[in-house]
């Protein structure tokens, strides 16, 4: 699914990346299966969310995170991948957790649907409310 996104937010999604740390699905899910601990935040939508989601994950949506992430993510120091649908979203959110004090906050890029492309498994179980 091609998505047109207006100049204006990708300037915005252009500036923020260039002062945070990105990744790859590929790097990530290595993480997984090295055990190597991290927090995995979906930043999409509920809706999104709900159709599926990177195993291990927790849902923070970019509405909200700001507001919830000092009780949710309470370490600044701890490391931290957010993803979205393809990486615009996670990678504002992620300048918003940088500039809240988390340091080793970083960015999905590609999100879900690199993810997917790559084959990884995914948690298509509904989520307790």
């Amino acid at each position: 699914m091609s998505v047109d996104h207006s100049p204006r937010f990708l300037a915005l999604v252009t500036r923020a990346r260039a002062r945070i740390a990105e990744t790859t699905p590929e790097a990530v899910r290595d993480r997984q299966e090295a055990g190597e601990p991290f927090t995995l935040v979906d930043v999409r939508e509920e809706h999104e969310w709900q159709a599926g989601r990177i195993l291990g994950a927790i849902h923070l949506g970019k509405g909200v995170i700001e507001r919830d992430a000092e009780t949710v993510l309470p370490d600044l120091g701890a490391p931290i991948v957010l993803y979205c649908g393809g990486g615009y979203r996670s990678a504002l959110a992620t300048a918003a957790l940088v500039d809240m004090g988390y340091t080793a906050a970083e960015s999905m890029d590609g999100g879900i649907r690199g993810w997917r492309e790559a084959g990884f498994p995914e948690d298509t179980a509904r989520p307790e409310a």
